[in-house]
C-alpha cells in the first residue's frame, strides 16, 4: 500500500503534502527534522490520508496535489469542515 499524505506544522500552520508506503515512519522523520523541505515546521501534524495499491497512482495524486490549486483547495475544505 501507499499514501499520499497532507501534514500540518503547528509551529507554522503550513501545509505539506508527501507520498509514502510507510506512513508512521514518514511522520516520524518529518518530525525529527531529516527532511530539507519540512525541517523549519517541527512538530508536524498528519490531518489527511489516502491510501493506494500502487506507487504509480500515489505519485500522480501527490503531484496533482502539489501542483493544483482546485486539487489542494478541496482538500483543505475537507479538512476544515472536518474540525468545526
Amino acid at each position: 500500500m501507499f499514501y499520499v499524505y497532507l501534514i500540518q506544522s503547528r509551529k507554522t500552520n503550513e501545509l505539506y503534502v508527501g507520498y509514502t508506503s510507510d506512513i508512521e515512519q514518514r511522520i516520524l522523520s518529518h518530525n525529527r527534522a531529516d527532511n530539507i523541505s519540512t525541517k523549519h515546521g517541527v512538530p508536524w501534524e498528519l490531518v489527511y490520508v489516502e491510501g493506494y495499491r500502487s506507487k504509480h497512482d500515489a505519485r500522480v495524486r501527490e503531484k496533482k496535489l502539489k501542483h493544483h490549486g482546485n486539487s489542494k483547495r478541496f482538500v483543505r475544505e475537507r479538512i476544515t469542515n472536518s474540525l468545526l
